[in-house]
């Protein structure tokens, strides 16, 4: 499995364990909601679901009446699917959330797990961060003796934007530190009671939180709707 997919089923199971959803609004809410994907496409949410469902972690659903079901039959439509959280998925997903291995730490994946802190266990969220925060101290480092040894080599644009990276490193190093103290002082980040995935347009949702681990999508939208 690759990391990327690694990732998806995680924000699947995550979505999927505050309440069933069809395969649409899973893609609206991995898009706009969680600010993990920027874009991709059914072709790629839906293998990954049917992967989840042979691992007996979700089950699929009638998501229509059968007048409906009927309906989209004779129109040579897929009639709605709804995909819900088996004892299983949730059992398999409260163990990819105590889990602070390396891989929590990377830009994508640290991404993902911050929008789940919600239904993360405090020492969890700190062990995470920490690791997050020494990760980036790290390349931190090696941005700045990189640009020490190739400072007088590199014209005025070239050096700016190292100079944008690295700021951008610094920023969310303070950030982590931010989060870090918070946590601390046994402080709850306002609005973020119940899961960030569960928010959409308050101060507390995870579209309003940085993203550092941003990565464009490369697939392409072009499958219709289940």
């Amino acid at each position: 499995m690759s990391r990327r997919s690694g990732i998806l089923e995680f924000a699947v199971l995550g979505l999927l364990r505050e309440s069933p959803m069809h395969g649409y609004e899973l893609r609206k809410r991995l898009n706009t909601s969680l600010g993990v994907f920027r874009a991709f496409s059914y072709g790629t949410l839906y293998p990954c679901l049917k992967t989840l469902v042979a691992n007996g972690w979700l089950i699929e659903e009638p998501g229509s009446t059968p007048e409906d079901t009927l309906a989209a039959s004779l129109a040579g439509r897929r009639a709605k699917i709804v995909y819900r959280l088996t004892a299983e998925g949730k059992e398999h997903f409260e163990d990819l959330l105590s889990q602070t291995g390396p891989d929590a730490y990377e830009d994508e994946h640290f991404a993902a797990r911050f929008a789940f802190f919600g239904q993360t266990s405090r020492d969890v969220r700190m062990r995470v961060l920490e690791g997050r925060r020494s990760r980036l101290e790290e390349r931190l480092e090696k941005m700045r003796a990189s640009l020490a040894r190739t400072r007088e080599r590199l014209d005025d644009y070239t050096l700016e934007l190292q100079r944008h990276g690295m700021e951008s490193v610094e920023r969310e190093v303070r950030w982590l530190n931010e989060l870090i103290e918070s946590e601390r002082a046994g402080r709850d980040l306002k609005g973020s009671t119940g899961g960030s995935a569960q928010q959409d347009t308050t101060s507390g949702s995870t579209g309003g939180l940085p993203r550092p681990g941003d990565v464009p999508g490369t697939d392409t939208p072009g499958e219709t709707a289940t």
